[in-house]
């Protein structure tokens, strides 16, 4: 097995486990609030909220490694214009992810309170899950395009 191979392996592992984990977690999520009982919305919080820490976060430090050893390994420079607006739609996702993560752990903690409490779901609970579904539409969308940009390898103009 070449070097080029395992990273590229690792790499293309790493964005399949962040898009894959992504759709996932906001199907699940969407569903669990869709039911509007506390009980299912805490169970599949908590769940979400360690799979973000277990598959989503290790997938988003690995992707910049091996994505820029991949690139030094070829000859590719990251300034190139389909690697230069990956790693600004990387950025791009990660700034709507983290206060994602954040709004997941408040959904959490709110919905195993009202069940523990046998209270409604507070409205602070609503104005999170509506920012949390805004919040994942440009996430996923910047994703789907660092996949396009992947695979495409069009030549595009950057800054530079």
């Amino acid at each position: 097995m070449t070097l080029y191979f395992l990273l590229k392996f690792l790499h293309a592992i790493g964005a399949a486990v962040l898009l894959g984990t992504g759709a996932g977690i906001a199907f699940f999520m969407l569903a669990a609030h869709l039911s509007r009982d506390p009980a299912i919305i805490a169970g599949t919080a908590r769940i979400v909220v360690r799979a973000d820490f277990l598959f989503t976060a290790t997938a988003v430090v690995a992707q910049p490694i091996t994505g820029v050893l991949l690139a030094q390994n070829v000859g590719y420079s990251l300034l190139d214009g389909w690697i230069a607006w990956s790693i600004v739609l990387y950025f791009v996702t990660g700034a709507f992810w983290l206060p994602v993560v954040w709004m997941q752990m408040r959904m959490r903690d709110l919905s195993a309170a009202a069940l523990r409490e046998n209270r409604p779901l507070p409205p602070q609970y609503q104005r999170l899950f509506w920012w949390w579904f805004v919040f994942g539409f440009p996430a996923f969308a910047a994703v789907l395009a660092i996949f396009w940009l992947m695979t495409a390898k069009r030549q595009l103009p950057f800054f530079f």
